[in-house]
């Protein structure tokens, strides 16, 4: 699916993030929306070898893998008319060109009551990608977290970020991948006294 094509003849669009853009969407919109979707869980296994990792150390970001059962919370975000084309077209080289991740159109369903699901367009990095790293123990995705840095900061910061997301917004939910892996990064933490966990932000949204 090509940002053409979804663009054409909409003046209205929902994109849903369940990674960084949770926090940090970087891009104009009407309004937002924590919700989930079903048939996908969340999981560290694509790489990421420019902006929380390099081509060395490629660091772990989040994307989403089918399975029947799953929900996966995030953020959706509405924009309309210019919003959808210069937001489309920013997340083309973030997303796409930068991250390698494909395009869906999935089924979002938002925590405030209201009429229902809406249609949002996500963004998801399959293993067909040159830097999928796949499945790996929560111990090893951890430290390998521990040591990346990329571009636009450290990769404990996207971890931590994510899992202050799931928190403040979502605090009826437990992912347990997410806090697992934060639970193992923060005992490699404790035990070199190495990197300082960001501090928290208020208003994430």
């Amino acid at each position: 699916m090509k940002p053409q094509d979804i663009i054409k003849e909409k003046s209205s669009l929902w994109i849903f993030g369940y990674g960084s853009l949770v926090w940090k969407p970087d891009f104009a919109y009407r309004r937002s929306k924590v919700g989930f979707i079903k048939g996908y869980k969340r999981r560290f296994w694509h790489g990421d070898d420019f902006y929380r990792g390099d081509k060395l150390k490629p660091g772990r970001v989040v994307t989403l893998v089918e399975e029947e059962d799953a929900c996966t919370w995030g953020v959706a975000y509405e924009v309309t008319d210019s919003q959808v084309e210069e937001s489309l077209q920013y997340l083309n080289v973030r997303e796409v060109e930068g991250g390698g991740y494909v395009t869906e159109m999935v089924e979002f369903t938002p925590r405030e009551k209201g009429p229902g699901t809406l249609s949002a367009l996500v963004y998801i990095a399959t293993s067909d990608n040159p830097i999928y790293l796949g499945p790996a123990p929560d111990q090893e995705i951890a430290a390998q977290i521990a040591i990346c840095r990329g571009s636009t900061g450290h990769n404990v910061e996207y971890l931590v970020r994510l899992a202050e997301f799931m928190r403040l917004c979502c605090p009826e939910e437990h992912d347990e991948h997410l806090f697992s892996i934060e639970a193992a990064l923060l005992n490699i933490l404790r035990d070199c006294g190495g990197i300082k966990s960001p501090e928290p932000k208020s208003g994430l949204l």
